[in-house]
């Protein structure tokens, strides 16, 4: 694909845009009556109705529904399956049904949810984790997408491209049937319960019971059976089933999905999962990251929303097939906009954060693995950016410092992009930034859901390049990308 340069800026657009695809669609549980304002659950109903259906008209309902939605979807026939046993009950007991009835119930309890029906907006990218079959300066990469569906509901979803060499960008193969991971076993960390409980201001006899009696890991089997051994002197205290219900709650905020190895990254979709995330779970922030012992992994921050409140989460995965969700705690952990450091920084676990709402600052994961208040590093100062600035993901490392891609707010709640850079030893200390800014709303990316938006949730340098997907006015995905050397070059020293 070939580079447009725009005049007014020294940063390339490229002529690749993503725009929502509303044939991108999941299955999900149906029930009727349930989505409508006056609440009132018809599912008994349906299923005396389908029971009256004699086994010829059951098999041909079953065979005509999976010829319209063959191809459309991963294993369709187990999905049925599953949503006939999360609704069983309703089936009297003294009935017993064919395999073709449970299936065809399971199909009438199924509906289809078209993912970015509404928007796609918030990109971030990161090293795929297979780099097979590429040549000479090319780069695949995973590219992470807010998709918003109907009711505002936002999902995660992928796609990939090649980069390189030079400036060259290709998008591969983003067709073929979506699938929703399976919510797996999670393994919790109790030290993560202990900051859960901090923040929960929960401290009693029987929550320190419990958080002696777990192991350092524990599964959801080991945390339920400590709460089935919790000493009858502490469960006749008025207040332990309440806070053995807190505790139950928070273990639960945690989970962990997976997808099989024969759905390719850009089919799999992570679904909010918990009651925290009933409204969505929005701009991930994916980083690659450098562990303490050497290893790779991938990590990214999100915000959970229910609908009312937003609480921040982080994903964990080794491979993109396997993640584990994790909430994040402390003061700098409620609100939207964290973004992590790709590696510990002297020992210390950093990211960046708006804990205040409009500046742009530090924090520190303490050693009871809270987030710690941010020492603030960007204020708004600039007519482009007066309302508030945030980061545009995670900071990218760099020979000259820590290279963090910022968002400005101005006059019409205008988000531009801008850029600055940390020391690579102490990141309390900015030392440059950019005062032009790097990339605006043109013509074009100004109209959308969300007019005179241009956001990223994250990029990379590959070859002496530095590429960064956006999202513009929340309906389309653009990319750009600038020589480093340049992009450094353009910065200026600073003094706050």
């Amino acid at each position: 694909m070939t580079a447009t340069m725009n005049s007014q800026t020294f940063i390339t657009r490229h002529d690749i845009v993503m725009e929502p695809d509303d044939r991108r669609v999941v299955i999900k549980l149906f029930v009727p009556g349930e989505d409508a304002q006056m609440v009132q659950n018809r599912a008994s109903s349906l299923i005396e109705r389908i029971l009256q259906l004699d086994e010829a008209e059951t098999a041909r309902l079953l065979d005509e529904v999976l010829t319209r939605f063959a191809g459309r979807h991963h294993d369709l026939l187990s999905v049925f399956q599953h949503h006939y046993e999360l609704v069983q009950h309703r089936v009297p007991p003294e009935i017993e049904l064919s395999p073709t009835a449970r299936t065809l119930i399971g199909a009438y309890f199924s509906h289809e949810y078209s993912v970015e029906a509404a928007a796609l907006c918030n990109p971030s990218m990161v090293p795929h984790p297979d780099q097979a079959g590429l040549e000479d300066g090319e780069l695949r990469v995973g590219i992470s997408l807010r998709q918003i569906g109907e009711g505002h509901i936002s999902s995660i979803g992928f796609c990939s491209a090649i980069l390189g060499p030079g400036d060259r960008i290709r998008m591969e193969d983003r067709t073929g049937p979506l699938m929703i991971g399976q919510r797996v076993g999670a393994v919790h960390m109790r030290f993560q319960l202990s900051a859960a409980m901090i923040d929960e201001e929960i401290d009693n006899e029987a929550s320190a019971y419990v958080i002696s009696a777990l192991p350092e890991r524990f599964t959801d089997e080991e945390f339920e059976d400590v709460i089935g051994h919790v000493p009858a002197e502490l469960l006749a205290r008025p207040t332990t089933q309440e806070t053995l219900d807190r505790i139950r709650h928070i273990v639960g905020e945690d989970y962990a999905v997976t997808f099989p190895c024969t759905v390719p990254l850009h089919q799999r979709v992570m679904w909010p999962a918990t009651r925290a995330e009933t409204n969505g779970m929005e701009d991930a922030r994916f980083v690659q990251v450098l562990d303490p012992d050497g290893r790779l992994a991938y990590q990214a921050t999100y915000t959970a929303y229910d609908g009312r409140h937003i609480s921040g989460r982080v994903i964990f995965s080794r491979d993109m097939r396997h993640f584990e969700v994790t909430q994040l705690h402390g003061p700098a952990a409620r609100n939207k906009g964290m973004a992590l450091f790709p590696r510990y920084v002297g020992g210390r676990k950093l990211a960046l954060c708006r804990s205040d709402g409009e500046t742009l600052g530090l924090s520190v994961r303490d050693e009871q693995h809270r987030w710690q208040q941010a020492v603030p590093l960007l204020v708004p100062h600039r007519g482009w950016d007066l309302i508030q600035v945030g980061n545009c993901g995670s900071p990218v490392e760099t020979e000259a410092g820590w290279l963090v891609l910022t968002h400005g707010v101005g006059p019409m709640r205008r988000y531009a992009i801008g850029a600055m850079l940390l020391d690579l030893e102490n990141p309390e200390r900015v030392i440059a930034d950019l005062p032009e800014g790097l990339l605006d709303p043109d013509d074009i990316e100004r109209e959308g859901y969300v007019p005179n938006v241009l956001y990223s949730c994250g990029g990379l340098v590959h070859d002496g390049r530095f590429w960064l997907p956006y999202g513009a006015s929340d309906v389309r995905v653009g990319f750009a990308s600038i020589a480093l050397d340049t992009l450094l070059s353009r910065m200026v020293p600073t003094g706050y």
